[in-house]
């Protein structure tokens, strides 16, 4: 056989294997999933920012988009691109609109928002969500359908994956006692959403860290560190009380919840922040008259740090620093500020966005 027969063969070969990873046929279809799975019950979830891994599938157009939610050759792709460009100049968009079974999520409304997000980098997405609630009694739906009653009650804006069944019922009965606690220190009545949001970062974020710093996720890689924080502090909170062995650990994890929490209040704790900060730069252009009014007005709003008259096509660039949570994305929190602080103040024209995608700054000498 040739040499050249052999190089091409190599080269199908490739070709081939390209092919199969890349062309995947088309996202999943909503009816079928939903059918399957016997979701059919449903729940209004609000507002929300969504991962865009999670949305695997479409309600109407999955022909249109491959499995990768890219568009397929025989749709006209003037509205993406439209899209895509208004993504890249921070124009603030709607929410799309998604049905959600369990861990899935389909588009209703938005298919074209979400390819342009995805090909764009973007990691979350701001969504509507209508939620189907699956009614076949597997396990996987059991377990699914206590998580989902425990952040109906509880509307923590944290993930909390537990395995086993059972499980959130003892988180529950710890936010409850930590409820008590709060209210019985302050002397006035807790929600139920803030006492959640209390426990979830002075205690089970705390002893998370705790966790993830010994490395015991790694020697139960079939568990999450839900499951781990569930095991310990139940087996250190409840069993722990009448036990005479492994005091060890009471040094560093209370065998009381509360003294934990007090305990983690005096440390400079190491567990993951959640807040950030991000940079953005926005050109705009003004009517004459307002110049001067505008500028004073941005500069007394707390997140615009700088504000500079320029020429040429725009009048004036400004620096902002935000601070997000992380569940939104850099793109959708700047648009939304842009649009409500700049863009509605009397006398902007036109407003452009840009984000750095990487920055180098020199310290202030003191």
């Amino acid at each position: 056989m040739s040499v050249r027969i052999i190089t091409m063969n190599i080269f199908k070969g490739f070709l081939e294997k390209f092919k199969k990873e890349n062309t995947e046929a088309e996202v999943k279809c909503f009816s079928k999933y939903q059918l399957k799975e016997g979701a059919f019950d449903t729940i209004e979830r609000g507002v929300q920012s969504v991962p865009l891994d999670r949305i695997v599938g479409s309600v109407g157009r999955y022909h249109d988009f491959d499995g990768k939610f890219r568009i397929k050759q025989h749709v006209p792709r003037d509205r993406f691109i439209r899209i895509k460009r208004a993504m890249l100049d921070g124009k603030p968009l709607p929410p799309v609109k998604l049905y959600q079974i369990k861990d899935e999520y389909y588009a209703l409304d938005g298919n074209h928002r979400i390819a342009a997000a995805k090909e764009l980098g973007h990691s979350e997405i701001n969504a509507c969500i209508v939620e189907f609630i699956p009614s076949k009694k597997s396990l996987d739906n059991i377990l699914y359908q206590e998580r989902a009653a425990f952040n109906k009650k509880f509307k923590l804006p944290y993930s909390i994956e537990l395995t086993e069944l059972g499980q959130y019922s003892f988180l529950e009965k710890q936010i409850i006692l930590h409820k008590t606690f709060l209210e019985k220190q302050s002397g006035r009545e807790i929600s139920l959403k803030d006492a959640a949001e209390d426990w979830y970062k002075t205690i089970y974020s705390p002893l998370v860290s705790i966790i993830k710093q010994g490395h015991l996720n790694y020697s139960f890689p079939e568990r999450t560190l839900s499951d781990l924080y569930a095991y310990i502090s139940h087996h250190q909170w409840e069993e722990g009380k009448k036990r005479k062995y492994g005091i060890g650990i009471d040094q560093l994890i209370p065998k009381d919840m509360e003294e934990f929490r007090k305990k983690m209040e005096k440390k400079k704790f190491n567990y993951p922040e959640m807040k950030r900060k991000i940079t953005a730069f926005v050109l705009i252009t003004t009517t004459a008259k307002d110049e001067f009014k505008i500028m004073e007005n941005l500069f007394s709003t707390d997140e615009i740090k700088e504000v500079h008259g320029v020429n040429g096509d725009f009048d004036m660039i400004v620096k902002l620093e935000i601070e997000r949570d992380i569940l939104s994305s850099d793109a959708e929190v700047i648009s939304l500020f842009v649009h409500d602080k700049i863009r509605l103040m009397n006398g902007v024209k036109t407003t452009r966005t840009l984000i750095p995608s990487f920055s180098k700054t020199k310290e202030k000498k003191k």
